[in-house]
């Protein structure tokens, strides 16, 4: 029991930043926009949120500032993307490989440096509950805020009358254009949206998961991130349950090893990302329900004067 309670914490420690970002991806998205630097928002929000932590010595100060340069960093994929109409594939891209570079210079200072790990949430009574205790009411806040992050984004879009504005634009912006749905100012604002959201999963990795700095720490799962969205055909509780099973795989290779299988260990480590590249496939095979509810303007940018 003890064994199997230790290795839900773990799952959920791991999974929470793959919700977290893909959360903020699919905002992005249903508004129109293709946001591929994720990986790039989540190592930046990583760096600024660790040294933050270790300036101020608060956590929470390191969360805020995880959110706030993740936002500030999309803000510049919104300028060259819907200000000046770039390739929105390409510029993400970029931000990608300029989040990796920036981060690894910002940080290079605090490599090695002791981090102040962020401290859960321990709800009095049902803590003590068995198994479930410390599951559910004993967590960081990270945890706490994807729960409502998805139970959140579910109403907005589903239940607003603004969500039911955004997706309109995601589905045809010409039209919201035409019914005058200010469709720029709606996508920076998803955006922005997004890139907060990548921040604060990358805060996650660097006070929780690993409280410390390590260059590249998000290791691709600003990638996962993205190819959830599109696992859970763009619906924010398919995004949780995606991300669940995502994490348990990874945590399942780190277990394996430990037993000693008898597999190589880089076959193990590569697991998430090959299972990442087999749902892609399996998703891609099933045209009908993904053109359903793919977003129909999805990386279409959109200029008002034509």
């Amino acid at each position: 029991m003890i064994m199997f309670e230790a290795i839900l914490l773990t799952i959920i420690t791991a999974s929470t930043p793959l919700v977290i970002a893909a959360m903020g991806e699919l905002v992005a998205e249903r508004s129109g926009v293709l946001n591929l630097g994720v990986e790039g928002m989540m190592i930046i929000g990583a760096v600024c949120a660790f040294i933050a932590t270790n300036m101020t010595g608060s956590p929470y100060i390191g969360v805020l500032a995880g959110i706030a340069t993740g936002a500030l960093f999309s803000m510049l994929f919104g300028f060259l993307t819907l200000t000046l109409v770039a390739n929105q594939v390409a510029t993400g891209l970029a931000l990608t490989i300029l989040g990796l570079g920036v981060s690894g210079m910002v940080g290079e200072s605090v490599v090695g440096v002791p981090g102040v790990k962020m401290q859960p949430i321990v709800i009095p009574l049902l803590s003590d509950l068995p198994l479930i205790g410390r599951v559910l009411f004993a967590q960081d806040i990270f945890f706490y805020m994807s729960i409502a992050l998805v139970a959140g984004v579910n109403w907005y879009l589903f239940k607003s009358r603004s969500g039911l504005k955004l997706r309109a634009i995601g589905d045809s912006h010409g039209s919201a254009h035409t019914l005058g749905l200010p469709v720029i100012r709606t996508r920076y604002l998803a955006v922005m949206f997004g890139g907060a959201c990548a921040g604060l999963a990358g805060a996650q990795l660097s006070l929780v998961y690993t409280p410390q700095w390590v260059e590249n720490m998000s290791a691709g799962r600003g990638w996962i991130a993205l190819a959830l969205v599109v696992f859970a055909a763009w619906r924010p509780w398919r995004v949780l349950a995606g991300g669940y099973l995502f994490g348990a795989v990874t945590i399942g290779q780190l277990h394996a090893q430990a037993l000693g299988i008898g597999l190589p260990s880089q076959f193990l480590s590569a697991l998430p990302y090959a299972a990442t590249i087999v749902v892609l496939i399996i998703i891609s095979h099933n045209r009908r329900t993904t053109l359903i509810n793919t977003p129909a303007c999805l990386g279409k940018p959109f200029v008002p004067d034509r």
